[in-house]
């Protein structure tokens, strides 16, 4: 699969955390924040369920839920399966997911890089979760190397998981492999969760439904992925198959033919990565420039918000 890089992908080293979070932060006004801490459920409640103080109501079971929440007295009466609902207290576990792969260096639609977008959606969702007092966590590697930080509070902790990622990604080499995070998530002990996924345009694939699947059942899950510049782009000096670690010719670049074969393979790949997310139920998001991480996030909290309606 063809990626592309720009020049920012050669030469220039991620900006410091403080001034990394201080021009993504700035990009928002305070009404943007209060609105998406409003879809985050705001200080006292989170926007999953699960086994908190307060009980909350009975309600239909659905795929995902923990079989451990089914009220068998209510199901035995309904003739289905019914769930207790609880209200979950404000000091929940968020972990950051965040793919590192080399894929992740190249460029974006709009000609930034990917690498970037990825660390504005993720200082994004991770200020949204420190400031309304979650524990924040991080998980991210790349060729099946995973490296994990705890969950702490405090925004001393975000900026300094949000530095470590962003070393991470500018020199990585492995290729992306976001499955490997989620099995080590599942063999965490921890609680029922909110996983907030940074991931490649093309992620999940159909080796990866099984695992999607038993972390949808084990925890809350969004994912974000972040779009491929098309072949077909203008103005781009260079280009090159990142995963190959090759250039790819001009007169490659100028030729129909190869151009559509090219996206042609690309698109199947977007279906099949598009029909297992529907059958696997896992809301996702596609980012293709900084313009888009606010209404994209918007668009899944405002998601899961509804769930619990």
């Amino acid at each position: 699969m063809y990626s592309q890089m720009s020049d920012y992908e050669a030469s220039v080293r991620p900006p410091l955390a403080g001034t990394r979070m201080a021009l993504s932060r700035a990009k928002l006004s305070l009404p943007t924040i209060r609105r998406a801490a409003g879809m985050f459920e705001g200080n006292h409640s989170s926007i999953f369920t699960g086994h908190g103080h307060d009980f909350e109501d009975l309600i239909e079971y659905k795929y995902g839920d923990d079989v451990a929440d089914i009220d068998w007295k209510s199901s035995a009466r309904a003739g289905h399966p019914i769930i207790r609902r609880f209200e979950r207290e404000s000091d929940v576990f968020t972990q950051l997911v965040v793919d590192t792969g080399i894929e992740m260096r190249a460029a974006a639609p709009s000609g930034e890089s990917k690498l970037d977008l990825a660390l504005q959606a993720a200082d994004l969702l991770g200020f949204l979760a420190t400031n309304r007092g979650d524990r924040l966590g991080l998980v991210f590697g790349e060729g099946g190397e995973v490296k994990r930080y705890p969950a702490r509070h405090g925004n001393s902790h975000l900026e300094f998981t949000l530095d470590a990622l962003a070393r991470r990604m500018r020199f990585s080499q492995g290729s992306t492999d976001v499955s490997a995070l989620l099995k080590h998530i599942l063999g965490l002990p921890q609680p029922r969760s909110l996983l907030l996924i940074i991931a490649d345009e093309h992620w999940p694939t159909i080796a990866d439904e099984e695992v999607v699947r038993r972390i949808r059942t084990r925890h809350e899950a969004i994912l974000m992925q972040i779009a491929d510049m098309p072949l077909t782009a203008d103005n781009i000096d260079t280009m090159a198959d990142i995963e190959n670690r090759m250039l790819i010719p001009q007169f490659v670049r100028d030729d129909a033919v190869l151009r559509e074969m090219v996206t042609q393979k690309r698109e199947q790949r977007r279906a099949e990565t598009a029909a297992i997310l529907r059958s696997t139920g896992l809301a996702s998001g596609r980012v293709e420039s900084s313009a888009d991480i606010v209404p994209v996030l918007f668009d899944l909290l405002r998601g899961q918000s509804a769930k619990r309606r």
